[in-house]
């Protein structure tokens, strides 16, 4: 990747992070869930690592939050307002603490006490006292500026006007979360999305007398800026707190240890639903006050405390329907509408059923009540339906056995490895026969990972298939611009834009552009292999003839199912036509071989479980960059397993046995001069 490249990456990732901040703090309507906003965040920090030349004010290792708006006076926080890092498993937590103990120079044994504080998710604020009066509240804003909200922070019953106690501080900043009650917010007349954003927008308000209408409440948990404050621990500051009379989360808790900290953790996640507050995870902070003093931060964070964050989100609605989606494969996936309910802080209408045999275990049927859930706060699904409720002329759903895009017949392949029939049931039409599996093809085609034309999204795929520009992946180099300069939200300018987007996609390297071609179990992975044996465009369309292609059987992470879906790729005339077509208009580069001294120079690497915040694919990437190379099966030759979060026990115990070393995510990036 040359360093335009890296750096263009970068920028677009920081302008979607700017904007999603705009998003979540200026205007008060999240654009995305809380996983991938923290995943971008993460992948900007790994590029930063990697890459010493970029470098960016916007960059989530220099800000927090957003500017403040220009409705409000701006004041600079006597203490910058940090963010916190996020843990999402019992790794993470070993991690952070063997970090803490190395700054410290602890050994393994030193017990390290815990504050374990639910972390509420509503708007942060900070208010100043002096002389034991309520004189400034602020709003977070980037961390370093935060909005004068004074006036309707002080219609919030929670927050003394006047501290009566002797041994208030003579000057202090107490921080702490605005939020309403879920009980509250039903009764709201106003559309917000969830409490979060209803606690926002009414603390934004110009008018105090509109905020002071609003039930919003005040936890307090910790404090900024402070002269006389004479309490050595964060579990006796909260208890002073509440001496002060300033309310505090009731699930504050001290703990000591990991074990401890997730026992902890998962008491509170399995009584989530009945808290009247909505609360996204748990955040950890060194007890003793000195430790934290001696750890300091990193970046915007602290070193001393970690978010612990909640895997899921649930709630139950009513399944309106059931539709058919048709994938680039063929694959026919069962979508729930329903009930538009709140999850997580995120409004979903829509839930994921799988395949044919999740419905029929689970009985599955429209009208149904079902308890939804958002798996890692990401993809809502249907965990279960409530039998009892249900309607007595509820109908069985039976899934279509034949297409309902095309016709053709639906079937389910035998796996000839696992001996059964595959879970999910596909369209047989072949090639480019199917509008829906064409479409998404071509949606494939133009995307991230293949094409990349910037400009060229889903919904103009969608739009230019349905007026006849597009039918097959090679039109998309032979577009009739002046027709699209004239169509409805088009012009000139728009025009050469994607014209120009087309035209800088016409050199493509031969990874990119087997990828594209949407094969069936042909991931970015298996295209890089690929290419690197073929080498050629003209060496990869040749094998489209005899019987060599049971050759790349020999090829380290192709296997017979990769082999066969090659072999139908190119048993279609369609097929072949299209490469012929392709041929004439891109500029197609050979593979090129690696340079071979990098730092992991001659050795082999495999991954199992979840990573977190970079990709398996960035992983074996960073591992070919430095000259080593991933493999897909644990064998004596085998120099390191990569684990995350869940691993395969089954490759764990074969490591074990041939004592392959173990490295979690953190120790392999150290072997690249990465700190995460």
């Amino acid at each position: 990747m040359n360093k335009k490249k890296i750096e263009f990456e970068y920028k677009t990732k920081i302008k979607l992070l700017v904007d999603y901040n705009k998003n979540y703090y200026d205007a008060s309507k999240p654009s995305v869930t809380d996983k991938a906003y923290d995943d971008l965040k993460n992948s900007i920090l790994i590029l930063e690592s990697k890459y010493s030349f970029l470098n960016s004010k916007n960059s989530p290792s220099k800000i927090v939050g957003y500017k403040p708006s220009k409705n409000f006076l701006k004041t600079a926080h006597r203490v910058p307002m940090l963010s916190l890092a996020n843990a999402f498993g019992r790794d993470d937590l070993i991690n952070f603490e063997k970090r803490i103990l190395n700054f410290l120079s602890k050994n393994s044994d030193f017990n390290l006490s815990y504050s374990a504080e639910p972390k509420i998710d509503g708007i942060s604020a900070s208010l100043i006292y002096k002389n034991s009066e309520f004189k400034i509240g602020l709003s977070r804003g980037d961390g370093k500026e935060g909005e004068d909200i004074t006036a309707n922070l002080a219609t919030i019953k929670d927050i003394p006007k006047k501290i009566h106690s002797k041994d208030f501080p003579e000057e202090i900043d107490i921080r702490g979360e605005v939020f309403i009650q879920n009980s509250d917010f039903k009764n709201l007349n106003e559309k917000f999305a969830n409490p979060r954003n209803a606690a926002s927008g009414s603390l934004r308000q110009k008018n105090p007398n509109d905020t002071k209408k609003i039930p919003l409440r005040f936890i307090a948990y910790t404090f900024g800026f402070e002269k006389g404050l004479k309490i050595k621990n964060q579990i006796d500051f909260l208890d002073k707190l509440n001496d002060w009379g300033f309310k505090t989360n009731p699930l504050n808790k001290l703990v000591t240890g990991v074990d401890n900290l997730l026992i902890n953790y998962f008491n509170i996640e399995k009584d989530r639903t009945k808290i009247d507050f909505d609360i996204d995870g748990i955040v950890y902070k060194i007890n003793n006050f000195e430790l934290q003093k001696r750890l300091g931060n990193v970046a915007n964070a602290p070193r001393w405390a970690i978010a612990h964050k909640f895997a899921s989100n649930k709630a139950i609605s009513k399944i309106i329907n059931i539709e058919i989606q048709i994938g680039r494969t063929g694959a026919l996936t069962p979508v729930a509408k329903i009930k538009p309910v709140n999850i997580g802080g995120v409004i979903v209408s829509n839930a994921t059923l799988h395949n044919e045999d999740e419905i029929d275990r689970k009985d599955i049927r429209v009208g149904d009540l079902a308890t939804i859930e958002r798996a890692g706060d990401v993809i809502p699904h249907i965990l279960s339906v409530d039998k009892r409720k249900r309607d007595k002329q509820s109908i069985k759903f039976i899934f279509p056995k034949k297409c309902p895009s095309c016709g053709s017949k639906t079937i389910k392949e035998f796996n000839h490895i696992t001996k059964k029939e595959d879970a999910v049931r596909r369209c047989a039409s072949e090639g480019y026969v199917c509008e829906k599996i064409v479409i998404e093809k071509l949606k494939h085609f133009v995307s991230k990972e293949a094409f990349n034309i910037e400009g060229f999204g889903k919904k103009i795929v969608e739009n230019f298939w349905k007026l006849n520009l597009i039918k097959l992946p090679q039109d998309i180099f032979n577009l009739d611009f002046k027709k699209i300069e004239n169509l409805e939200g088009w012009g000139k300018q728009s025009m050469e834009n994607l014209k120009y987007s087309i035209n800088q996609r016409k050199n493509i390297s031969l990874e990119k552009l087997i990828y594209s071609l949407g094969i069936r179990h042909i991931g970015v992975e298996n295209a890089k292999i690929l290419s690197k044996y073929f080498k050629s465009f003209s060496n990869f369309v040749s094998f489209s003839s005899g019987t060599s292609l049971d050759d790349i059987l020999d090829i380290d992470g192709i296997g017979e199912t990769q082999l066969n879906s090659v072999k139908g790729f190119f048993n279609n005339k369609i097929n072949l036509n299209i490469l012929k077509e392709l041929q004439k208009v891109l500029i197609i580069k050979d593979a090129v071989t690696k340079d071979k001294n990098g730092l992991l120079k001659e050795k082999t690497f495999m991954v199992t479980g979840k990573l977190n915040g970079i990709s398996r694919a960035e992983v074996k990437s960073l591992i070919e960059e430095n000259s080593g190379s991933s493999v897909s099966t644990i064998t004596k030759k085998l120099n390191y397993l990569i684990i995350g979060d869940k691993p395969t026990k089954k490759k764990v115990d074969q490591a074990k046995e041939l004592q392959i070393p173990i490295l979690n995510q953190n120790q392999f990036l150290k072997m690249l001069n990465i700190t995460s």
